[in-house]
């Protein structure tokens, strides 16, 4: 490709919005479970960057700028929970050991898994905050001593899964409890479990958006502990 339009600012900028709105475009179309307009886009993308022998190194430079939106974006969800504010105040015992129940199976489902598999200690701690938000996750992995590309991807990937399989999973062991199902979705899968708890229903994006945050502060506490295990 022309290597002017390969190294403009915004190429990797484009190319993304590109291939998440096909992948939006499918969704629609098909509403087909696996249909994840991420999963597709990042497809599209890692097969642009093969065909037309483009360096990751390129596209990132100008990918990079979306990243910026990554903080206000995760704020944001907070609208929905301030909607269903009350929730909080009516069930907050509930709530908070619901969202501590989860951040406690992640840790563990870690460190069992880097045990079974021979995990050093360097991909153990690059894993161990997969299940929360990229904001948060990125600074716990580097703090850590961790792979921070890997941490990222293995976020990437925990989310899309929840994204995927959030609904059939709730139906499968038949969890019809709104607040339920918010917590749950987002406290193992973050803001992109988040979007398909808002597709549910309000009240499961509202407490799919306190997880988030919840989970996040547990998580920091609790990779404090977990990390010196391996």
């Amino acid at each position: 490709m022309n290597e002017m339009l390969i190294n403009s600012a915004f190429f990797g900028v484009v190319i993304t919005l590109v291939c998440y709105e096909i992948g939006a475009w499918v969704k629609r179309k098909t509403n087909f479970v696996l249909a994840n307009p991420l999963l597709i886009a990042v497809l599209l993308i890692v097969a642009f960057l093969l065909v037309f022998q483009v360096d990751y190194e390129a596209y990132e430079n100008g990918a990079k700028y979306i990243q910026y939106f990554l903080t206000p974006a995760t704020v944001s969800l907070a609208i929905p929970l301030y909607r269903r504010l009350e929730l909080l105040k009516k069930y907050p015992a509930a709530i908070f050991v619901g969202i501590g129940a989860g951040v406690l199976t992640a840790m563990v489902s870690i460190f069992l898994m880097s045990l079974i598999f021979g995990l050093t200690h360097t991909q153990y701690v690059t894993l161990l905050p997969k299940s929360i938000t990229t904001a948060i996750a990125l600074g716990m992995s580097e703090k850590q001593g961790g792979i921070i590309g890997l941490t990222v991807v293995s976020v990437s990937i925990t989310g899309i899964l929840g994204n995927v399989a959030a609904e059939s999973i709730c139906k499968l062991f038949r969890i019809q409890e709104p607040i339920a199902k918010g917590l749950a979705i987002g406290t193992s899968a973050h803001a992109l479990g988040t979007a398909k708890a808002m597709e549910l229903g309000e009240v499961e994006g509202a407490m799919s958006s306190l997880s988030i945050v919840v989970a996040g502060i547990m998580t920091v506490v609790a990779i404090q502990v977990f990390a010196g295990l391996i």
